[in-house]
């Protein structure tokens, strides 16, 4: 179901002369604006490269603002990477494995609902997503129901912001989620970002050197480099909510052909109980030049 309202969408600009956030329906998605200043795709219908690797709900591209494209999908190194995405290795119902999300194996999506508005200048998506599996009830019914929350706001100087809220609702009292099963536990959300050779990552405290396994390092981290047209700097932040569940501070960075990852829960399953949904919150900000740390804090607050 896809629920517009054309008469605020159809509207690029507020009667006081400011660019306001539209979108446009795509061929498979829907691509956002400021005016017209790309904002993001957003892939509603599956996608997938000669057969495989089908996959939806994700962003791609992300576009910084001034319009250089951050994000990679299908790349030829880990072809289930995919923009901005939130997926799990282990997917459980009675401790049986029914789905890998992140390797896209035995998963299933269906985007059942989308809804856009606009409020006091931001706009607003709601996703409804049911996850499926050809090892649960042969596919004919989801397993968990997914409702997600994506707020866009308007350029603020030299950066802008996106919230995420992650509402995941079993629809089995017997189901679990985790990481990668390895000392490594990808997990959660995650930005397959292009990088440039020149990438750095900081939190709150400094320097944030990559290593092989998770890194708890606060809940901040800037990823800076190269990022825009003609090698000017620029990047992304994530900022993962304090009010997520234990760790909301585990990081898996990579400096080269790979994704960055907020890992929750880890290598450990977590179960999800059938009557209390996980809700996971997440932010985005993607820059021109630099940001400080205060700059950072102000702009997530």
């Amino acid at each position: 179901m896809l629920k517009l309202m054309p008469l605020i969408l159809l509207i690029f600009f507020s009667f006081s002369g400011k660019a306001q956030i539209n979108m446009v329906v795509k061929n498979g998605g829907f691509l956002f604006l400021e005016g017209k200043d790309s904002i993001f795709f957003y892939q509603k219908s599956p996608k997938d490269k000669d057969g495989l690797y089908s996959r939806c709900n994700y962003i791609h591209p992300l576009y910084g603002p001034e319009g250089s494209r951050l994000t990679e999908d299908f790349p030829a190194d880990h072809l289930h990477h995919r923009g901005i995405f939130w997926a799990w290795h282990q997917i459980l119902i009675d401790g049986q494995s029914v789905s890998d999300g992140w390797e896209l194996k035995n998963f299933q999506q269906k985007v059942s609902n989308f809804e856009f508005r606009l409020q006091k200048g931001c706009g607003h998506i709601t996703t409804m997503v049911d996850w499926k599996s050809p090892l649960w009830k042969d596919g004919s019914e989801a397993y968990l129901k997914e409702e997600t929350q994506i707020t866009i706001y308007p350029k603020m100087g030299n950066y802008r912001r996106y919230d995420f809220e992650i509402r995941l609702k079993p629809l089995t009292d017997r189901l679990s989620l985790g990481g990668s099963d390895d000392e490594k536990g990808y997990s959660g959300f995650s930005a397959r970002l292009n990088l440039p050779a020149d990438v750095s990552f900081s939190g709150d405290k400094g320097v944030v050197k990559p290593t092989n396994a998770a890194i708890f390092a606060g809940n901040v981290m800037k990823i800076t480099g190269s990022f825009l047209k003609e090698g000017k700097k620029g990047g992304v932040v994530i900022w993962s909510d304090p009010s997520n569940p234990s760790p909301a501070n585990s990081w898996i960075l990579r400096n080269k052909a790979s994704m960055q990852n907020v890992a929750y829960p880890g290598r450990i399953p977590v179960s999800v109980p059938f009557d209390q949904p996980l809700v996971l919150k997440y932010s985005l900000l993607v820059f021109q030049g630099d940001m400080s740390v205060k700059q950072i804090k102000k702009a997530v607050k």
